[in-house]
């Protein structure tokens, strides 16, 4: 039972491509840490325009779930296919908001816009998440909470189809967990893949993937 290392997450090639395959595809998936298994025998198919929340206790294996996805943990046993190369449309916000603290709201968001290759206007989109006036400040001098509002402005930017975010609601008041919520629901709309962990619950029509001893894969 032990982990084999499988080091890139397999994009899906040829004839194993449609356009009604799932954007992923994860068999079998299973990650040992410490002599302990985390997770084993997961089974699930995402795809475009899906929102799903996974959730579970401390230590349950939530973020090594998404750090496999992304290709950052490469020990697991089992597949994790793609339909398509994931970094170009991947945007993946970890648990800590990455902010440069020596960097403006502003510069800190052009920074990130211009690494991954996203659009769109920062001003705007910091100021969906109530940060208008605050563009200027170095991000040290802001708040945990406006330091993590900056890392998920990225979200109302351009140019990225596939979301794997690792406790966007934390360390945020009602007012900005009501605007995550609903651009989560619209960037769904527009057929983005949103995967993220939190115990909140992004309105109706979520999958729901639970790891512990009592896992489940809800649809």
């Amino acid at each position: 039972r032990g982990a084999q290392a499988c080091y890139t997450p397999r994009p899906i090639q040829g004839a194993e491509a449609t356009m009604d395959a799932p954007r992923l595809t994860v068999r079998q998936l299973g990650c040992e840490r410490d002599h302990r298994m985390l997770f084993e025998n997961l089974d699930f198919s995402a795809r475009n325009g899906e929102i799903w929340q996974v959730t579970g206790a401390n230590g349950a294996g939530k973020t090594t779930l998404l750090r496999i996805l992304v290709g950052l943990h490469g020990f697991y046993q089992g597949r994790v296919e793609w339909s398509s190369p994931l970094p170009p449309s991947l945007l993946y916000l970890g648990h800590q908001p990455g902010v440069r603290e020596e960097l403006t709201a502003r510069e800190n968001l052009e920074y990130n816009r211009a690494l991954s290759g996203q659009t769109g206007d920062p001003d705007a989109a910091l100021a969906a998440l109530d940060l208008y006036g605050f563009e200027d400040v170095p991000a040290g001098r802001l708040s945990a909470g406006q330091q993590r509002r900056i890392a998920l402005a990225r979200l109302w930017l351009d140019g990225k189809d596939v979301w794997i975010l690792d406790e966007p609601f934390t360390a945020i008041d009602q007012q900005g967990v009501a605007a995550l919520d609903q651009r989560l629901r619209q960037a769904a709309a527009q057929g983005v893949l949103v995967i993220y962990t939190s115990h909140h619950r992004v309105g109706d029509g979520v999958h729901r993937l639970h790891l512990g001893e009592d896992r489940e894969v809800a649809r």
